[in-house]
């Protein structure tokens, strides 16, 4: 399933997020901010994609709130709260030329974001291939 492909590449690459420390040069800190925002697409694009192949109805939205409250719904993802808030701080991206939004975002992306993305994983794996 090519979304989940590419959901399984851009999580290998957001993994890289660990290797860098602040203080975070511009370039770094953009860098960092683009493996969440790019592994928080593919996880959204994907559930949507496998919700529809299971029959669930809500997957035909193009709306990612929707798409994340119908996987929580369905069981494939546990934390409806700390996916709302990856899709605030998804939605925050546009303004990480500002130092403090962008070092917040990568803050939550190892703290939480990552994990979160690791579980996803393991459930698509697990339950729904």
């Amino acid at each position: 399933m090519k979304k989940y492909d590419n959901f399984c590449a851009a999580l290998t690459n957001m993994k890289e997020i660990y290797n860098y420390e602040e203080p975070y040069d511009t370039v770094v800190l953009t860098g960092l901010v683009g493996l969440y925002e790019i592994c928080f697409e593919q996880s959204w694009k994907m559930m949507k994609e496998i919700l529809g192949v299971h029959g669930y109805e809500e997957s035909a939205t193009g709306s990612p709130k929707t798409i994340l409250k119908t996987a929580y719904q369905a069981g494939m993802i546990k934390d409806e709260a700390l996916w709302i808030r990856a899709l605030q701080e998804r939605n925050n991206v546009s303004h990480s030329y500002n130092k403090e939004i962008a070092l917040e975002i990568v803050r939550q992306a190892k703290d939480d974001f990552y994990q979160m993305f690791c579980e996803l994983e393991r459930e698509i794996e697990l339950r729904w291939l």
